[in-house]
């Protein structure tokens, strides 16, 4: 089991995610991605229960973070196999 961590990509600014940047955090289960997440100090509440790809957003320095605590940094072909796979039900 493992856990990814894509590219960044800009954002758009409001009240609820004030940061210019975001990677989407993710992994091959949910109790994976929530145990990694906790460790990140990630609250359950910021989890995002997408069909396609179950994720939480991180800023850039949670990105780095999660880089150096072991996670797979992926391209965006990557990553977006993953939305195909889920979406196939693999």
């Amino acid at each position: 089991m493992a856990v990814y961590v894509g590219v960044k990509f800009q954002t758009i600014r409001s009240t609820a995610w004030p940061y210019k940047w975001a990677s989407h955090l993710f992994a091959d289960t949910v109790a994976e991605l929530h145990e990694f997440a906790a460790r990140l100090g990630l609250k359950r509440s910021w989890f995002q229960n997408h069909t396609r790809l179950p994720h939480y957003d991180v800023t850039s320095n949670k990105r780095t973070e999660a880089i150096q605590r072991g996670a797979i940094t992926v391209d965006m072909k990557t990553e977006v196999s993953f939305y195909k796979c889920k979406s196939k039900g693999d």
